[in-house]
């Protein structure tokens, strides 16, 4: 290749990566271009994208946007996978993947400074989504008042019960009398 070839799809991969600060490196050696296409296929559905990249101008891209240590998990032929709401939400459905397409590996991920190596990726996997972390925190939050809740209502709750049967058999033995 050329170096302006070189620089264009540098510049393309330094675009297209652009505020990206989670990704996961994907290997795919051994995967047919049918299979690779019904891959993309699925991860667009969740809105994850996909691209194989030349490493050494992928390690300039991303040295360019300040995330060097993603151009150290870059080793034979490799894609980097993108997008979703975390690289959680990426590493899960690639894993999903991996059971139907063995050839189709996890290699590294990188999250928030943090690179997770091969033996890291199914930790990460277990990690919550943010959406998943925001309810949990949430429910923390709220399971306090709820109980509070409970233990105010609960007490009131059976008074009225016991009320109420004692008015139900006040009342039955008031039409017996009647009748």
């Amino acid at each position: 290749m050329s170096k302006p070839v070189k620089k264009l799809i540098r510049d393309e991969l330094t675009r297209r990566f652009a505020g990206v600060t989670q990704l996961a490196i994907v290997g795919f050696q051994g995967v047919d271009a049918g299979t690779t296409n019904q891959v993309r296929a699925r991860l667009r559905e969740k809105d994850i994208r996909m691209t194989v990249v030349k490493n050494s101008l992928a390690r300039q891209a991303f040295r360019e946007l300040g995330i060097e240590p993603v151009g150290g998990l870059l080793n034979g032929a490799s894609a980097v996978a993108y997008g979703a709401d975390s690289v959680v939400t990426v590493v899960r459905e690639l894993l999903e993947i991996h059971r139907e397409t063995p050839n189709l590996t996890v290699k590294a991920a990188f999250m928030e400074g943090h690179v997770f190596g091969t033996d890291e990726i199914e930790t990460l996997s277990s990690y919550p989504t943010r959406d998943e972390a925001v309810a949990q925190g949430l429910g923390c939050v709220l399971s306090p008042g709820a109980n509070l809740a409970g233990c105010l209502i609960g007490p009131g709750g059976q008074l009225a019960g016991i009320l109420k049967a004692i008015e139900e058999t006040r009342g039955g033995s008031e039409d017996a009398e009647a009748a």
